[in-house]
């Protein structure tokens, strides 16, 4: 069984046969619309959220699998916060400021596929991304609510 994996970021439930998933699959020999209507079913919790995607091709019966990422935790920020971008000058301009409740559940979204392993060291990493979109965090910096977390300000979200 020889198989084909291909690798794409589509935007949730609105996939197309256009660039960037058609080019990649089409050479394949499958039907891309069957691949698309199947994307957008699995994807349409994350809509409008870029999300990685895994197309597995059986290039001997032309099946086909999908399996769907998480998207990246900046998408689930600015989702979470409903924003359309972070700062464009993230140590000058603040972009939005998320709760470490909202923090606490990325990270739980996001828990498997992180290095860390507690949910404390997973909200760290959340919240660093935070630094590179100008969020701040409980209205202070990220790297302050890091500190504050390190010092057990927050333990009360922590008990897994």
């Amino acid at each position: 069984m020889a198989t084909e994996v291909v690798d794409v970021l589509v935007t949730g439930g609105k996939a197309t046969a256009g660039p960037p998933l058609g080019p990649a699959v089409g050479p394949l020999g499958i039907n891309i619309m069957n691949v698309v209507k199947e994307i957008n079913e699995k994807t349409k919790d994350y809509a409008g959220m870029s999300v990685p995607v895994k197309v597995i091709v059986n290039t001997d019966d032309r099946s086909f699998e999908i399996e769907v990422g998480i998207p990246p935790t900046s998408a689930l920020i600015k989702t979470e916060l409903g924003l359309d971008k972070g700062s464009t000058e993230p140590k000058a301009i603040v972009a939005g400021n998320l709760s470490m409740e909202q923090a606490v559940k990325i990270a739980k979204m996001k828990k498997d596929s992180m290095l860390s392993f507690t949910l404390k060291n997973a909200t760290k990493e959340v919240i660093g991304t935070c630094v590179s979109t100008g969020i701040n965090v409980e209205g202070m910096s990220p790297r302050d609510a890091q500190k504050a977390i390190d010092a057990g300000e927050f333990d009360e979200y922590f008990n897994e």
